[in-house]
C-alpha cells in the first residue's frame, strides 16, 4: 500500500544488525556455546543461517534452537523460504506482512539477499503502535505528523488549532451544502412539521455506521491483504443487516408515537437505506484514496461526514416524497 505521508518510515530504520548468524555446517550445540560465551550480548530474536557471502539461508526462532540435539546442523532444521523484507519496504507493510505470516520476527535482507539485521518483536510492537496513533489522528481529521501526534496534549493551542482546521474548513462548506439541501425541501416541511424531527437521528446513525466501516477498512488496508471485491461485499451486507435490524427497530415505535403508518415506512426505509449507504461509503473512500496513492484515513472523519450527511439527507427526502407526498 501506497501512502503519500511525510517523513515515513522504512524496515531499515527499524532493523537491529546484531542478528545472531550462523554457518550451515554449524552444530546446535557450538551456536549455543557462542551464545554461552557472550557472542549475543544484545538481544536477539531470530538465528539466521547465512553462507560465505552472508547470502540467508533459512532461520531458527530461539526456542527452536534452545530445543535442538546437540549434534544437529543448522542447515538440517532451519526454515528456508519464510518472510523477508527489503530495507526499503514501508514499516505499515512491514507489520502487515509479519501478521500475515505468524512470525514475531523477521530478517532484512538487500536486492542480492545478503543478510541486513532483523526486525524484531520489540520493533514491529512500536511500529504498530505509531501507525495506530497516526490513523486515529487522521480519522478525527488532524493533520499532525506521528511525533506531533504522541505529543498532542503538549502542543500550544494555535499549534492545536492549525492541525485540525484544515479539514474542519472543508466540513464547513459540506455544512452549507447540506443546509442548502435542507432549503429545498421547505415547502415539504412546512406541510408536515413532524419529518425534521427525524433529520437528526437519521443523519447520525449513518454517521456512526459509515464511521465504523471507515474505521475497519482503514486498519484493514493496512494490516490485511484480503481483496477488495471480498471485502466489499462482506461490509455492502453487513451495512444491510444493521439498516434492516434499525429500520424494524424504528418502525413500530414512529408508527405508535405518531400514528402515521406513512411517515413511518418512509423514515424506516431511508434509515435501511441510508446506513447500507454509509457502510459502502466507509469503504470505498478510503479505498479509492489508497489507489490513488493518498493516506485512507483522509477518506474519513471529516470529509466522509459531508458525504454521509448530504446523501442521507436525500434519501430521506426522497422515500418522504415518494411515500407520502
Amino acid at each position: 500500500m501506497t501512502k503519500a505521508r511525510h517523513a515515513r518510515r522504512s524496515s531499515a530504520d527499524r532493523v537491529s544488525p546484531h542478528a545472531l548468524r550462523a554457518r550451515p555446517g554449524e552444530r546446535a550445540s557450538a551456536v549455543r556455546a557462542r551464545l554461552r560465551g557472550g557472542e549475543a550480548a544484545n538481544v536477539w530474536d531470530l538465528l539466521c543461517v547465512v553462507d560465505a557471502g552472508d547470502h540467508l539461508l533459512g532461520t531458527l526462532t530461539a526456542q527452536e534452537l534452545a530445543s535442538l540435539p546437540d549434534d544437529t546442523l543448522v542447515e538440517q532444521v532451519m526454515r528456508k523460504g519464510g518472510p523477508q523484507i527489503s530495507p526499503t519496504l514501508d514499516q505499515e507493510e512491514m507489520a502487515s506482512l509479519v501478521l500475515h505470516h505468524g512470525v514475531t520476527a523477521v530478517p532484512v535482507v538487500d536486492a542480492q539477499g545478503r543478510l541486513v539485521g532483523v526486525v524484531g518483536p520489540q520493533a514491529l510492537m512500536s511500529v504498530l503502535r505509531s501507525e495506530h496513533v497516526e490513523d486515529l489522528h487522521r480519522l478525527a481529521g488532524i493533520t499532525s505528523e506521528t511525533a506531533q501526534a504522541r505529543a498532542a496534549f503538549e502542543e500550544p493551542p494555535l499549534r492545536r488549532a492549525r492541525h485540525r482546521l484544515p479539514w474542519l474548513m472543508v466540513g464547513l462548506v459540506g455544512s452549507a451544502l447540506a443546509t442548502l439541501v435542507v432549503s429545498r425541501f421547505e415547502t415539504v416541511l412546512a406541510t408536515k412539521p413532524a419529518l425534521a424531527f427525524f433529520i437528526p437521528g437519521l443523519v447520525y446513525l449513518a454517521d456512526a455506521i459509515g464511521t465504523q466501516s471507515e474505521a475497519v477498512t482503514v486498519r484493514g488496508l493496512s494490516l490485511s491483504r484480503v481483496g477488495f471485491a471480498r471485502m466489499a461485499g462482506s461490509e455492502l451486507r453487513t451495512g444491510m443487516l444493521i439498516g434492516l435490524v434499525l429500520a424494524l427497530l424504528a418502525f413500530p415505535m414512529i408508527w405508535f408515537v405518531f400514528g402515521e403508518l406513512r411517515l413511518a415506512l418512509a423514515v424506516s426505509a431511508a434509515l435501511a437505506s441510508a446506513s447500507t449507504v454509509a457502510s459502502v461509503l466507509g469503504l470505498i473512500l478510503p479505498w479509492l484514496l489508497n489507489r490513488i496513492g493518498l493516506d485512507p484515513a483522509y477518506g474519513s472523519g471529516p470529509l466522509a461526514t459531508i458525504v454521509q450527511d448530504v446523501l442521507s439527507l436525500l434519501i430521506y427526502f426522497a422515500f418522504v416524497s415518494f411515500i407520502i407526498f
